[in-house]
Order: C-alpha cells, then sequence, then structure tokens
C-alpha cells in the first residue's frame, strides 16, 4: 500500500525503543518518524552496507517496508530481527502476514502459532488455535463475486468507490499539479468522481468540486438524500498536529468533515465534533435511514490499532456518543473501512480476523458473526474499501495485489447467484436394503476435512447443502455394520440422492477367515496407509463384536525380487498390521502376524503372471484361530 498506509490505514508503529547509535540512523529515524519510508529505507539500508545493522536497524527497514506493503523485502527483515530478538509478539504477527502475503501459508502458520503461545490470550491467538486449518477454506469456498479491473485507474494510489446520483466517488494520487508526499513519493489524495452509466461511464474522472485541500482527502459518504457530503481530511487542514520530540517533525492525524451539496458544488465544510488531536476519526459510512454514521478510530479505549464505532445522527446534524462494535467485530489489530448495507450489512477491512494476508475484507450476518468475503474479493495483499449495491448485487473493492496499474487499484464487483445443491444421503443394510437409523455419518470436503457430523434418522437420512462443483466423501459408522464410504461428485440440480451400503458384520466371514479388501501398501514400504487403515477398521469392528475372537495375519508378496527380501518385507507388513490393531484397543493376546514372503502364492504362476495374478498373490489374510461365529 502506498499513501493509504499512513492516513487511511494509519497503522501504529512497532513498540521498538529508539535508541540511535550514531548520526546516520538518528538521520533514518527522523525519515521514519516523517512517514518518509522511501528515505528511511534507503538510510537503513547503507547502515546495514556498512556492518551496522543489528535487532534495531532489521526490525525499524521491516516496519518500513511493512508500512509500503513491500512483503518480500518486510518478510527478509523481520526474519532478521526475530532472529536477533525473537520475543516480540507483534513482530511475530507481522512477519506471519508478510509469509502468508507472500504464499508462504505453511510457514506463516508457524509464526501464528509462535505468536499465539506468546500471547494466548489474544483473540487473534484464540481464533488462530481454534482453526488453524482456515486458509484452504478461505481459498477453495464458494465464489460469491466475479470481479474486475477498471479503465480509470492509473499507476497512482486509487481506492475507494461509493456510488451516488450516477457518480463513483474515489480517493486518487494521480493530481500530478499537486506536492508529493514522503511516504512513497505520490501526490497528496484528492477525491475524484466519475460517471458509472451512461455513454460516459468510467471514461473521464474529475476533482470533485469544494472538498479538496493541499492535503489528504479520502473515503466519502453520502446522507440518504445526497445533500450531505462526509469525508476524511488530514487534520492540517484545521492546524492540528502533534511535533515529535526533535520539534522539527509534525504528525497529522485523520478528521472527518461534512459538506453540504449547492448545485455541482460543494460548500459549507465543517469538522465533525468526533475530532480530536490526539486520534483519528476517519472512513465514514452512513446507513440507509441516515441515523446512524459508521466510522473507523484508534481512539483510547478500543480493542487494538484500529476499531469501527457508530454514532447516531438526529435530525438537524448533530452526532450524539461514539459506541464501539465489540469484541466479535474489532480485534487487537486493525478494523477499518467499514460499509454498512441497505440490509443492515457491515461490512470491514481487517487484519486481525482469519485472512489470506495484509487486510481481508468482512462481513457480518444475522446471528452477528464475522464471515471471510472469500476469493476473489479477498487476496494475499490489502482488499478493503468494500461497497455492494444489495439490489443490483454489483460494487467495488480496491486492493494493491499484483496485476493492477498503481499501488491500490479500483475492481469492480458482481455478485454470483449462488448454485447449491442438496445432497440427500441414505443408508442402507446392503443385505436387506433396508434403511438403517442411527448410522455415524461424516462428511469431508475434497482435502479431507471434516464438513458435516451427523446421525440419521428414522428413515436412514441425512442431508447436507453444497456448492454444486464441490466433491464430498461421506462415510458412516454403526455397531455390527462395517464402516464404509461413498464419494459424491457433484451436480448442478438443486438436489441430488445418494446411497450408502453398509455390510452386516457376519457377511465377510467366511470359513475360517476374514476377508477383507487388499490392504495396500506403498512400494516398498511397511507403513499402514489411509487405504489399509480403512480395511483394517472392519477386521477391528468384527473383533469388537466377537470379544473372544483370535486372529493370525498373515502378509503374502508376489514373486517378484530376492526370496528373502520378500520375506523381510511381507513380515515388516504383517507386524505394522498387527500393530495398528492393537492401537485401536484390541489386547495384543488377541492377534498375532507373520511374513509368508511369496512361499504361498494364491496362484502359482511362477515368473509369468499378470498384474492380476501379482495383485492376487500380493495379500493379506486374516485367519480365525478361535472365537469365530462358527466356533462358539
Amino acid at each position: 500500500m502506498k499513501n493509504l498506509k499512513i492516513f487511511f490505514t494509519l497503522i501504529l508503529m512497532s513498540s521498538l525503543s529508539i535508541t540511535a547509535q550514531n548520526k546516520q540512523t538518528r538521520d533514518a529515524d527522523k525519515h521514519f518518524n516523517k512517514f518518509e519510508f522511501i528515505e528511511a529505507i534507503e538510510a537503513y539500508n547503507k547502515l546495514i552496507e556498512k556492518g551496522e545493522g543489528d535487532a534495531y536497524v532489521y526490525g525499524q527497514l521491516a516496519e518500513a517496508n511493512y508500512n509500503i506493503f513491500s512483503t518480500t523485502e518486510a518478510e527478509r527483515w523481520y526474519a532478521k530481527a526475530l532472529d536477533a530478538n525473537g520475543d516480540d509478539p507483534e513482530m511475530m504477527f507481522k512477519y506471519s502476514q508478510m509469509l502468508k502475503a507472500n504464499g508462504k501459508y505453511d510457514e506463516s502458520n508457524k509464526w501464528m502459532k509462535k505468536f499465539a503461545d506468546a500471547k494466548p490470550k489474544d483473540e487473534r491467538a484464540i481464533a488462530f488455535k481454534a482453526n488453524p486449518d482456515y486458509i484452504p477454506g478461505i481459498l477453495e469456498g464458494e465464489k460469491l463475486y466475479d470481479i474486475s479491473s477498471l479503465e480509470f485507474n492509473t499507476e497512482y494510489t486509487d481506492y475507494g468507490g461509493t456510488v451516488k446520483d450516477g457518480n463513483l466517488y474515489f480517493s486518487s494520487a494521480r493530481n500530478n499539479s499537486r506536492r508529493n508526499y514522503g511516504w512513497n513519493d505520490e501526490p497528496y489524495l484528492d477525491i475524484y468522481r466519475v460517471a458509472v452509466g451512461g455513454d460516459n461511464a468510467g471514461i473521464e474522472a474529475e476533482l470533485v468540486n469544494g472538498v479538496n485541500s493541499r492535503y489528504h482527502e479520502g473515503l466519502v459518504s453520502f446522507s440518504p438524500d445526497g445533500n450531505t457530503m462526509y469525508f476524511s481530511r488530514e487534520s492540517f487542514a484545521e492546524g492540528d498536529f502533534e511535533k515529535n520530540k526533535d520539534k522539527k517533525t509534525k504528525t497529522s492525524v485523520l478528521y472527518l468533515f461534512k459538506a453540504t451539496k449547492d448545485g455541482d458544488k460543494w460548500v459549507n465544510v465543517q469538522a465533525l465534533s468526533l475530532n480530536n488531536k490526539d486520534y483519528s476519526v476517519k472512513s465514514p459510512s452512513v446507513s440507509k435511514d441516515g441515523k446512524t454514521l459508521y466510522f473507523a478510530s484508534d481512539m483510547p479505549g478500543g480493542f487494538g490499532l484500529f476499531d469501527i464505532y457508530k454514532v447516531s445522527i438526529d435530525e438537524n446534524g448533530m452526532l450524539g456518543e461514539p459506541e464501539n462494535l465489540g469484541a466479535k467485530i474489532n480485534t487487537e489489530g486493525q478494523e477499518m473501512f467499514p460499509f454498512i448495507s441497505d440490509k443492515d450489512i457491515l461490512y470491514f477491512s481487517s487484519n486481525g480476523h482469519l485472512g489470506l494476508g495484509g487486510l481481508d475484507v468482512f462481513h457480518t450476518t444475522e446471528s452477528g458473526d464475522v464471515v471471510n468475503a472469500g476469493v476473489p474479493v479477498n487476496s494475499n495483499s490489502d482488499d478493503l474499501a468494500f461497497t455492494i449495491n444489495e439490489e443490483t448485487g454489483e460494487g467495488y473493492v480496491s486492493s494493491n495485489r499484483p496485476g493492477g496499474k498503481g499501488g491500490d487499484d479500483i475492481y469492480g464487483l458482481k455478485r454470483i447467484e449462488p448454485c447449491n445443491v442438496n445432497v440427500i444421503t441414505t443408508v442402507v443394510d446392503k443385505e436387506t436394503n433396508n434403511p438403517l437409523a442411527g448410522v455415524a455419518v461424516t462428511i469431508k470436503d475434497a482435502n479431507n476435512r471434516v464438513v458435516s457430523n451427523q446421525t440419521t434418522d428414522s428413515n436412514g437420512q441425512v442431508q447436507y447443502t453444497v456448492s454444486c462443483d464441490k466433491s464430498l466423501e461421506i462415510s458412516g459408522v454403526l455397531k455390527d455394520y462395517l464402516s464404509n464410504y461413498i464419494t459424491y461428485s457433484g451436480s448442478k440440480e438443486k438436489e441430488a440422492l445418494v446411497q450408502l451400503n453398509l455390510d452386516p458384520i457376519d457377511v465377510i466371514i467366511v470359513k475360517d477367515k476374514v476377508v477383507l479388501n487388499p490392504i495396500m501398501f506403498d512400494f516398498d514400504k511397511a507403513n499402514i496407509t489411509e487405504q489399509g487403515a480403512f480395511e483394517l477398521d472392519k477386521l477391528v469392528s468384527i473383533m469388537q463384536k466377537y470379544p473372544d475372537m483370535v486372529i493370525v495375519a498373515e502378509s503374502h508378496t508376489d514373486s517378484r525380487g530376492p526370496a528373502k527380501y520378500n520375506e523381510r518385507l511381507s513380515e515388516r507388513r504383517a507386524q505394522s498390521t498387527v500393530q495398528y490393531v492393537i492401537s485401536k484397543g484390541i489386547d495384543a493376546n488377541r492377534i498375532s502376524g507373520i511374513g509368508k514372503g511369496e512361499n504361498e502364492p494364491k496362484i502359482d504362476c511362477g515368473s509369468k503372471c499378470t498384474e492380476e495374478e501379482y495383485q492376487l498373490n500380493r495379500r493379506s489374510e486374516f485367519n480365525i484361530v478361535s472365537g469365530g461365529p462358527a466356533q462358539k
């Protein structure tokens, strides 16, 4: 991110104490404290080149790169800073964010775990520990929107997306007549508008008359009648600022203003009573009825760096007392860019809730839960300033993701009508075809994650709604039956009927043997595979039904390979099989194993076997020594 980081994201800097080592360090710090991060990075890098790098310099370099969203460099310097002084939890969190932004999800999770261990009571830590495998669910979840880049984006920062009277209002650094700001050498931000309907849609953006100053202006929102505009502006415009310790550096915050429409102009610009020189208030969003203003602020008493608040607006435009939206929405991180839709759904951006890296877009539900908007709205980069017309399903989101024209670009979005199918699974007895009640059914997605646990009703049925193109694995377990599973591969119909058959346990006992599907082993390996475990669980079920049953497991190989080697391999496989069964609670005295190698082929075909014959010879057999149903 570019200008947005200081004035419309306004990240609080690391709490690292400033212990300047020499004049060059002090000069670098001055640039840093003035938010001139490009110059600061250059100065700190010169210290590194001179061999004067340490934990402090590494940390400052990491922070500077973090604030301009130079994710690769930020990752690099966070790693060095943590290696030199690895006990700062917030640095761990930011390092995890940068790893995630660079697509290194496994490594990111390792550092999130370290962060969670260091700050176990932090809500971000609690959320992560409750759902550490959340990333695939976001990446592969149902796609709710299509997005597209817009022609009026420039090589500079462009973000925002408030539509009023056929115009899209946004903030941009494209005004080259303005002086540049030291954060990233772009011009200061102004408010623009561009037509979104008719022949001139998206062709030419123009400055909005009456609200732009020599300082930064940001996101806007309107009263329902369109006659009052609320917008963000830098507090320098009011002469409010803080002097830093050097007395030469001035730091502003963000204020909210309102203006009145007068033809094609905006007049009577007034600062809101919310403003305070000690903290920022920004990113306004007015409710459909015009009675509530939502905004973001780092005012004291919040949960994190920036929180989302609301305040009442009376019929005279006067504001009440701000109200924090609470811990379900706000975290110890940053929650910003609120947008309240016509359906009273709150959309906002956060790096405190579980996301893909940087800021992600989230929305509330009727129950008050917070839900990630998923891809493609969200990416590994910062995604923000989400707005939508709930009636048309059209809206906007801004992002600094790769492939854009500039630092931040505006993307148009369109809600996709969801395609869901209700999968009705009926579990039946394979022998009688009668439905089975009380079956414990587990439903997994394509990534082997459990998405539902249910129990069949009196009709032997469970139901689960899934996206049309998603596949499922549905398995069932019932006492005195062998567990089984089926695969559902998707449907475009509104309803899909599938049947899961369970074999009564006695069906697979033939004479003095328990007959299972082949126990598959990886080539030249003896460890139990997932497929092998599924089959051996059937043996466990049988031995649980017949508590006196004693089994000898025999492992056989085909004739390929040296005979002695095959004997050793089959013995290892037989013992792995025994150990698995014992691990499931079967007494060790009830099962033993022996490797037969290639000595007892089922089909004596020598070296001329077909692949099918080799497979038949490469088998496991489970002999009932005593305690079977026919031996009572």
